[in-house]
């Protein structure tokens, strides 16, 4: 789904889970010069939260070293790399969900 929205939102995707040492990195894609790494969070039962809240510090500090493990090797101009999160909250009552696309929460 995360994938989908992207294209269709005029991303390019470069990779999906790619592991970076031992981390992983659910989604790199391009967005005109922007290097984008994504964290996608879903949620199926919103009793237990929304998949927002699933993207902790913890999380974010993995993504961040990641990224830089990915720029030492591809030399992408760091000016235009960003963090960010797609999150996807499914409600099992409409058979439907909602996605969220959060920019830049580096």
């Amino acid at each position: 789904m995360a994938v989908d929205f992207l294209k269709r939102h005029g991303y390019t995707i470069l990779a999906r889970n790619l592991k970076i040492s031992y981390k992983e990195v659910d989604i790199i894609a391009q967005f005109g010069r922007f290097l984008v790494f994504l964290e996608v969070k879903t949620k199926f039962c919103q009793g237990e939260g929304w998949a927002e809240e699933a993207f902790d510090e913890r999380k974010f500090k993995n993504l961040q070293w990641a990224l830089e493990e990915y720029l030492e090797k591809c030399h992408w101009d760091e000016n235009y790399v960003r963090i960010d999160l797609i999150a996807i909250n499914f409600d099992k009552n409409k058979k439907t969900a909602k996605i969220r696309h959060y920019t830049d929460v580096y």
